[in-house]
């Protein structure tokens, strides 16, 4: 096993009282469920859970070391040996001591990743240009938020030639802490959208929120910006600010550093010509939409500034896929013949990313007697422009040629009373319900796009028609 922490650097790093040793630790863990025989575990207390309930599940699944709070000082043996412990006052508080020195310790260049779209593909889509460069490491799945963060942190390799970072909120000041922590050579923000209104009073609220990013770059860090975001200037003054002194732009507008020419959109990849500072550049992605050609002007923006290889760059882009939730795509067989493809993008949604994947689904070739079907449910988090930022969605669905919908959610009843008029809807209070009617309505050749927040549960709907029927490809 690969040693992620040697003893003394671990028990230097987060303090406390130790109980016994053990020669090396190759991984951290919050998580039972994952955790691998080896790892460090962090009995971490939440709202409605407390790690300390599952330390013999850690021991029994080969802890290496616990870190407990010190009330907990009791003693846990494996095969008849006590498992290492050390003793904080704060088991969160301990990880992100780690955190803070894995990235003092690290030579890494590290890109953080915020906005309110796009994120976790930004930094999927680095992990994926950077890995013909050097030794990369980004921070698994979502982690993003106040363990996510010190958690990724502190399970990055001391080899690390890149580390890429995705830092999320949902409230103000969040980002703030968590940037200190990951202290960033460079910053990308992928776009301001109405994304967690509920939580502030107005737009201009979340814009503020994310540029706290700006206050924990390295002093001479740079900072990417979407200049098609209407917030563009607004963050651009916002980074100068805080002493910034290196922004720059990608997007479509000629002004833009790196700009977006000549793009191909098919059904399920990206052609287009970015101009950089000082060449152009042919890139393909297999991934479909404009806003995906974005995000991939980020990361080549960043390639530019750190100045490596750009042709590796461009192949490791090519071997970029949607992930689970974010537009994975299926094509599924049918037991009478025919298939359908099933586009996954159940993990989350706001209005922004709801049009950009409509746009998508528009751009679709559909099959000689298939349609465009959209599983839509609720966007959550936008307080009170919820029930106008649902409705605003009917144009949209309209133009993207959808002649199926099936709605769920209270939110998504008042655009289920506008569509009436213009398309076959059905509508459900609870994402379950929906199941029967859609594997009902199956035919040859339809595309069919599910999307929603992720707690409106569309995923489960994903994975009972997958289950249900035969996966091609």
């Amino acid at each position: 096993m690969i040693v992620l922490w040697k003893w003394h650097d671990f028990l230097n790093a987060i303090g406390g009282d130790s109980m016994g040793r053990t020669d090396a630790i190759c991984g951290i863990s919050i998580d039972t469920r994952t955790l691998q025989k080896g790892d460090a575990f962090f009995a971490i207390q939440g709202k409605n859970f407390d790690g300390h309930d599952f330390v013999p599940m850690a021991v029994e699944k080969g802890a290496s070391v616990l870190v407990l709070s010190q009330k907990y000082a009791l003693s846990f043996e494996k095969d008849g040996e006590c498992v290492p412990l050390i003793l904080v006052n704060h088991v969160r508080e301990a990880l992100e001591k780690l955190a803070r020195v894995a990235r003092s310790r690290s030579s890494a260049k590290v890109i953080a990743v915020t906005g309110s779209v796009g994120k976790t593909t930004t930094k999927d889509a680095l992990f994926c240009a950077f890995s013909r460069i050097g030794n990369v490491y980004a921070s698994p799945y979502s982690f993003n938020n106040h363990w996510g963060v010190p958690l990724a942190l502190a399970r990055m390799p001391l080899n690390t030639d890149f580390g890429i970072f995705e830092i999320g909120m949902n409230h103000k000041n969040e980002i703030r802490q968590l940037v200190k922590l990951v202290a960033p050579d460079i910053a990308i923000i992928t776009r301001i959208a109405a994304a967690h209104l509920r939580y502030f009073d107005n737009m201009e609220g979340i814009a503020d929120a994310k540029a706290e990013i700006f206050e924990g770059l390295q002093s001479n860090g740079v900072v990417f910006l979407n200049i098609n975001d209407s917030f563009f200037l607004y963050l651009k003054r916002k980074a100068y600010a805080v002493g910034v002194r290196h922004v720059l732009s990608f997007g479509d507008l000629d002004t833009a550093d790196y700009r977006l020419k000549n793009i191909e959109i098919g059904d399920d990849s990206l052609l287009f010509k970015a101009r950089l500072p000082l060449k152009e550049v042919i890139v393909k992605v297999n991934v479909p939409g404009v806003h995906m050609a974005h995000n991939c002007l980020a990361v080549l923006g960043v390639a530019d500034i750190l100045a490596v290889d750009m042709a590796r760059v461009l192949l490791g882009l090519q071997n970029f896929f949607a992930g689970k939730g974010r537009g994975m795509r299926y094509k599924v067989a049918l037991p009478g013949g025919g298939s359908f493809l099933l586009i996954d993008e159940t993990y989350n949604a706001n209005p922004a990313s709801m049009r950009a994947a409509l746009s998508v689904l528009r751009k679709n070739k559909i099959g000689s007697y298939g349609r465009r079907v959209a599983v839509l449910g609720d966007m959550l988090e936008l307080g009170h422009v919820s029930r106008r930022e649902h409705e605003e969605l009917a144009l949209p669905i309209r133009a993207s040629g959808i002649s199926r919908a099936l709605l769920v959610g209270p939110y998504m009843k008042y655009l289920s009373d506008i569509l009436r008029d213009y398309l076959h809807v059905s509508y459900c209070e609870r994402a379950i319900n929906l199941l029967n009617l859609l594997l009902n309505d199956l035919h040859a050749g339809d595309i069919i796009m599910l999307k929603a927040s992720k707690n409106i549960g569309l995923s489960r709907i994903v994975d009972a028609v997958l289950e249900k029927y035969h996966i091609v490809c």
